[in-house]
């Protein structure tokens, strides 16, 4: 690892409340002579692009914005829950820069410190770290065969009826895998299994699996399964005629896309990936355990 390349903190500010946590971490990064620069998630006054000693809300901290701090990043350190990693994962994933999550939140699957494991950040400064590759999909809406959006998802692509029944055929590189009417659908990576595809009734996948996993939202059909495909089908679902705009489309949790009737969308494995850091030998099955329950 390069030692002169700097480490970022992401803290949601909602969560790490005055960022005590994150200036923990960044004066652990900085006794061990490593510069942390301070981006916060979820705030639009960060947005300036520019760097400042001192703004009036982060007192002794020099604020700038990640995607300023990116390419002479060695990683992203984000402190609050999986949403953060999310938003993180959307921008560094293109660089190839790897992302430690410290869990603030709720379940925190993705993230891979709890707050009592802290004391680990000095891992990080003698370069004592794994990495670990996450599959990440590609996604776009088709209208009328134009490409009317496109985006990439680490967790998974949800298309929602908008408070009604949304007519729903699924395919698999142009086979049929499965039709009916229901709430919806989820597409997920082995990542987001354990997010709303499971919720909905899917399987848990190990996330560092490569596989495509279709899940309907409340069919109205007996035989509506999850299907787990090879990272390579091609899955497209064909938005039905029978209700007008029904539906819409959320990547990673994000912003809502409206969907209208006859559209498409395809989904497919990314040339994105998301590398995680790995500290801990907290097993995948002990984290379902433990946060899940037996």
């Amino acid at each position: 690892m390069n030692d002169q390349k700097n480490i970022i903190l992401c803290p949601n500010v909602d969560r790490d409340i005055d960022c005590k946590m994150t200036r923990r971490v960044g004066g652990m990064l900085e006794k061990r002579g490593r510069r942390a620069v301070f981006c916060p998630m979820f705030d639009d006054s960060a947005e300036t692009g520019c760097e400042t000693e001192n703004d009036g809300r982060f007192p002794g901290l020099k604020t700038s914005v990640i995607e300023r701090e990116l390419p002479t990043a060695e990683m992203i350190i984000t402190f609050g829950g999986d949403g953060t990693i999310l938003r993180a994962a959307r921008l560094a994933s293109g660089l190839g820069v790897p992302i430690l999550g410290i869990n603030m939140g709720g379940k925190g699957f993705i993230a891979e410190l709890e707050m009592d494991d802290i004391e680990l950040i000095d891992s990080i400064a003698s370069g004592e770290y794994k990495l670990e590759s996450r599959m990440m999909l590609d996604v776009e809406v088709l209208r009328d065969g134009e490409t009317i959006c496109g985006d990439y998802a680490l967790n998974d692509v949800v298309l929602r009826g908008d408070n009604k029944v949304v007519d729903l055929t699924l395919f698999g590189d142009g086979q049929k895998i499965s039709h009916f009417s229901g709430d919806g659908a989820v597409i997920a990576t082995p990542t987001g299994s354990t997010a709303y595809s499971m919720a909905a009734g899917g399987p848990i996948v190990e996330p560092s699996a490569h596989n495509i996993i279709v899940t309907p939202i409340c069919a109205h059909m007996l035989n509506a399964k999850s299907f787990v495909l090879v990272s390579d089908r091609r899955v497209s679902v064909n938005i039905g005629y029978n209700k007008h705009d029904p539906a819409y489309m959320s990547v990673d949790g994000g912003a809502q896309v409206r969907i209208q009737s006859g559209d498409v969308v395809n989904v497919r494995k990314s040339d994105r990936f998301t590398y995680l850091v790995r500290l801990s030998n907290r097993s995948f099955y002990k984290k379902v355990s433990e946060k899940l329950g037996q």
